[in-house]
């Protein structure tokens, strides 16, 4: 509660007035920082197109972002499809500010300087080059927190790219540098904030990982261009008794849809367990939107499950809507639960999986209703030739379905 006050007050204060003219962002680059634990900072690039068009940099990312307003002192910007906004004062062309997330009560702080284009200001020549395949373990030996990645690297001078793959996804879009022998990597997307830093030798790293204001875990990493992780089609399954799954949850317009519906008979149908608060399954939802806009009459269905952190059943079907409309998804989203994206909970609306392991979630069912396949996690484009594979797998699968 604390919390939710801190966040009406801060709104209150930038909707203060304190100058007769309102201002606007200037025209060109911003380096921005999100604070992290341990006084770091969390930095990424925006660049200003106009008043009402920002482009945020991560790597071969860009996004863009054009809810933008402004009253009196202050702007406010939301971001593609997520809740996260960012509240912040001028100071001169600067900015002074909070990224909120209303419906966790989290406020971080922000600025941003004007006419700085550089994420991470390096000090040293690179000692070490992070180029290549890394086994990495995350928490290693703490209970129940342990769990392993892998990290796909590519460096050219002092630039660092890449991303973090897991079992059930990955960590975006990285972008940083490599000073010295401290690798510093970190990416924004209007829904996450990671930092990731590492002392680098020729074959081990070791670092922390950092997740806006909340969160920090250290990992471990060592050179090993062969490693694999384990298959995602083998980490969710159906509890022994079952072959089939069944829901009945509500549409936007409050209407209860089950695979029982006419819609769904005698079809392929993919049920993606989701929510529109996740960057992976934003990036699953692209996809597979333009998948089903060009199979759909080919006798395939989506139908996607939001599990939504939303405190309000009104506020988690505009989040809904937000991502549908934003991407134009043509297949149903239902809304299976609100108030807690927590995944056991998840798991208690469909009693019959062995658990909801991960966001986003997706389970193949031929055209007899019978459960074929279950894929835990996404490999988005952050991981390259991954998100190739697992697209190539995806429509050879699915297309093996449609043809029984």
């Amino acid at each position: 509660m604390k919390n939710l006050i801190g966040v009406l007050t801060i709104i209150l204060l930038f909707s203060c007035k304190s100058e007769t003219t309102s201002k606007t962002l200037q025209v060109g680059s911003y380096r921005a920082v999100i604070e992290a634990q341990d006084n770091k900072e969390l930095p990424f690039i925006f660049e200003v197109k106009s008043a009402t068009d920002i482009k945020i940099f991560n790597a071969e990312e860009v996004i863009d972002v054009t809810e933008i307003t402004y009253k009196n002192d202050s702007v406010f910007i939301k971001f593609p499809v997520f809740e996260g906004y960012i509240a912040a004062k001028f100071e001169g062309n600067n900015l002074n500010g909070s990224f909120i997330k209303e419906s966790l009560n989290r406020i971080v702080p922000f600025f941003a300087n004007y006419n700085d284009d550089k994420r991470f200001k390096v000090k040293s020549k690179p000692s070490q080059n992070t180029t290549g395949v890394w086994e990495t373990v995350f928490s290693k030996g703490i209970a129940n927190e342990e769990y392993s990645a892998k990290g796909v690297f590519k460096q050219e001078g002092d630039k660092v790219t890449g991303t973090f793959r897991t079992t059930t996804g990955d960590y975006r879009y990285l972008e940083g540098v490599m000073d010295g022998n401290e690798m510093k990597l970190s990416t924004f997307d209007g829904a996450h904030a990671f930092l990731f830093t590492a002392t680098v030798t020729d074959s081990t790293m070791k670092g922390h990982f950092y997740s806006g204001n909340h969160w920090k875990e250290p990992f471990v990493a060592k050179r090993n261009e062969t490693y694999e992780l384990a298959g995602a089609n083998d980490l969710t399954f159906l509890k022994d008794g079952y072959d089939s799954i069944e829901f009945t949850f509500p549409n936007s317009s409050d209407q209860l849809v089950s695979l029982k519906d006419d819609r769904f008979k005698d079809k392929v149908v993919i049920v993606q367990i989701m929510g529109s608060w996740c960057p992976n399954c934003l990036d699953e939802s692209k996809y597979y939107s333009e998948y089903y806009k060009e199979n759909k009459s080919k006798g395939i269905e989506i139908v996607a499950l939001a599990f939504e952190y939303a405190k309000t059943k009104e506020k988690a079907f505009n989040s809904i809507d937000r991502l549908q409309s934003n991407i134009g998804i043509d297949y149903p989203i239902l809304l299976a639960q609100y108030g807690s994206s927590d995944k056991a909970k998840a798991q208690e609306k469909l009693p019959m999986l062995s658990h909801v392991l991960s966001y986003p979630t997706s389970i193949f069912i031929d055209k007899t209703g019978k459960v074929r396949k279950i894929h835990t996690g996404f490999n988005g484009p952050a991981t390259g030739d991954k998100y190739i594979e697992f697209k190539t797998e995806f429509e050879e699968f699915v297309g093996g379905l449609l043809k029984e």
